[in-house]
């Protein structure tokens, strides 16, 4: 008698846990079918994927607050989601994991001067963009063999892990652009890149002016970006792959931004005196898809 209520209580133990981790798992399904906006609305709360590493977009100071650009249009996007600042976390989001951050729901949004691609929309939905910046070449400021894109042939350039700046450079059409050979130096970012020029190592980095302009004015003297923009590098807000809704919420929010007059304040604030041209009409965007 005494073994069958053992066995009893031990299989009542049994089903309840299995009850229990059965309830889980169909909540955290529920939960993921809903789209990020919805979940934002209902929670308050928005896991936000930027850079850690690039000044004046998105930068992780030593006290552990976040600036820049990218930070900011965050912000402003999650406010209008229904997240209040103190709801938001951010998470690192380098060039080569975003679109696996997205996928896997490490992150609801990235906001990470993430450039709209033909190879990367099988991959992500994009909303936006919610800037165009166009790709440069920085320099050391005492260079003056390199003063257009054309001068890097036979130059040691950076290829940044994950990003796809240098193939504009290196390659033809259609992921390339220009197709000058350069010799490419690898680097784990563009902050590895920025000191890799600075020790030598390379000749030039190119990639988007916004970033290379963060650079420059942080370390002011030691570089020079040569104007000579040769692409328009369309940054978008990543969603995970066919989340139309949330796609539809932050393009309105985008549109709000330059139309109540938020996106030529944030523009001004972290890029006056870099010497770029800024633009603060709306982008026109590519359809949410």
């Amino acid at each position: 008698m005494r073994v069958r209520q053992i066995a009893a209580i031990a299989a009542a133990a049994a089903l309840a846990l299995g009850t229990a981790a059965c309830g889980s798992d169909t909540e955290k399904q529920e939960a993921e079918s809903k789209s990020v906006a919805q979940r934002a609305k209902e929670s308050g709360k928005l896991v936000v994927g930027i850079k850690y590493d690039q000044p004046a977009l998105g930068l992780k100071k030593p006290d552990g607050t976040f600036e820049g650009f990218d930070v900011d249009v965050a912000k402003y996007i999650a406010k209008e989601l229904g997240v209040p600042e103190s709801g938001i976390t951010f998470k690192e989001a380098r060039s080569e994991n975003r679109e696996s951050f997205l996928a896997s729901n490490q992150v609801d949004i990235v906001v990470a001067t993430y450039s709209i691609t033909d190879s990367r929309k099988p991959k992500v939905t994009f909303a936006g963009p919610y800037y165009v910046a166009h790709q440069d070449t920085m320099v050391l400021a005492d260079n003056n063999d390199i003063k257009k894109a054309t001068d890097l042939k036979d130059k040691k350039l950076c290829k940044a892990a994950g990003s796809n700046s240098w193939r504009r450079v290196t390659e033809g059409p259609p992921d390339g652009k220009l197709n000058i050979p350069a010799v490419l130096v690898d680097a784990t970012g563009y902050a590895d890149c920025t000191a890799k020029l600075e020790a030598g190592a390379l000749d030039a980095v190119t990639t988007d002016d916004l970033i290379l302009a963060g650079f420059a004015s942080q370390q002011k003297g030691k570089f020079k970006v040569i104007n000579d923009p040769f692409t328009d590098e369309k940054y978008g807000v990543g969603i995970k792959k066919g989340d139309i809704e949330t796609c539809e919420a932050v393009n309105k929010a985008i549109t709000k931004m330059y139309q109540d007059g938020t996106a030529k304040q944030l523009l001004d604030k972290h890029f006056t005196g870099a010497g770029l041209k800024l633009n603060y009409t709306v982008p026109q965007f590519e359809g949410c898809a």
